[in-house]
């Protein structure tokens, strides 16, 4: 209580420019007000007033301690008045970026319902499978499948993601079932052609050298046909063209129903990510941050994923 007190003071004095006047506005004594200044730069060690008979100036630290403190008071006061109105309540326009395939599927249908919860909060869509630069666009938050890149982006888990050989039981009867990765040589593989997407290949475990270990082994394997849109390579992979390395998002229904096949299943990688992403930032948006533990609830559900 003691420190919030300080904070107040100090952002009080700050912005009346003067002990007297803080003093008045809270009725107490200018000596008060000074003591707890003075406690609170002995507490921080380090000056955030600069104090004269005649006027009170900000140093350099106080300046950016003042914006941090009206901040913080600020959604303090916001909290406290969400709950005297019955409950957390956010507002304001979302950004919100995802890749194509998966932002159809498994973004779009989400937002009607977060915005059921949350009425008084506006939504843009952005699905694209241009890696989107999140801070310089002016995006609150991006989902993104997969390894992640080094980036000054804050990540948040969302669910496992996991990727398999697949392909349509006529092409498997019509070329034979791959044994090993190294099979895929003398097959029809369905690639993506995009730069932003499996940079490295397809990822499979395979024994290490000399152990019983496993590592992780990038092929790059080819094909008669590749394209940029995943979700013609699904249909080309159901239409017996090849073998196509899918998300299990976007082949699970598939697979159950017997359209597709699993294939080199003894060689799959252990499972990568779904993310939220969102710029590093002291004070994320209330929006924000429903909209990613939303995500993180209802990806979380075993039934979510069930025939989808």
């Amino acid at each position: 209580m003691d420190k919030l007190k300080q904070l107040e003071t100090f952002v009080s004095v700050a912005t009346r420019g003067s002990l007297t006047a803080a003093a008045r506005a809270e009725s107490v004594a200018p000596a008060i007000i000074g003591r707890r200044l003075d406690a609170l730069e002995s507490r921080l060690g380090v000056k955030l007033l600069v104090r004269t008979t005649r006027r009170i100036s900000l140093t350099h630290e106080g300046s950016a301690f003042l914006e941090d403190c009206q901040r913080l008071l600020t959604d303090l006061s916001n909290a406290e008045a969400s709950v005297s109105a019955g409950g957390v309540k956010a507002s304001g326009h979302l950004r919100i970026t995802a890749p194509a395939g998966f932002g159809r599927r498994h973004v779009a249908p989400l937002v009607p319902r977060f915005r059921e919860l949350h009425p008084e909060v506006t939504v843009s869509l952005n699905l694209s499978d241009r890696v989107v630069d999140v801070a310089g666009e002016g995006y609150d938050c991006a989902v993104r499948v997969g390894d992640l890149p080094d980036s000054s982006l804050v990540s948040v888990r969302l669910a496992d993601n996991r990727r398999l050989c697949v392909a349509a039981p006529a092409y498997l009867q019509r070329r034979g079932t791959p044994e090993a990765p190294a099979d895929l040589a003398r097959h029809d593989c369905l690639t993506l052609s995009s730069d932003a997407s499996q940079t490295r290949g397809w990822a499979f475990s395979m024994p290490a050298e000399g152990g019983e270990e496993r590592e992780i082994h990038y092929l790059r394997p080819g094909g008669p046909m590749d394209c940029s849109d995943g979700q013609v390579l699904h249909e080309w992979c159901l239409a017996g063209q090849g073998i196509a390395w899918r998300s299990t998002w976007e082949v699970e229904a598939d697979v159950a129903a017997g359209r597709l096949v699993r294939v080199l299943d003894a060689f799959a990688a252990p499972p990568n990510g779904i993310y939220a992403l969102f710029p590093q930032r002291k004070h994320l948006a209330l929006r924000v941050r429903l909209w990613i533990d939303y995500l993180k609830h209802e990806y979380g559900r075993v039934e979510y994923w069930a025939g989808r």
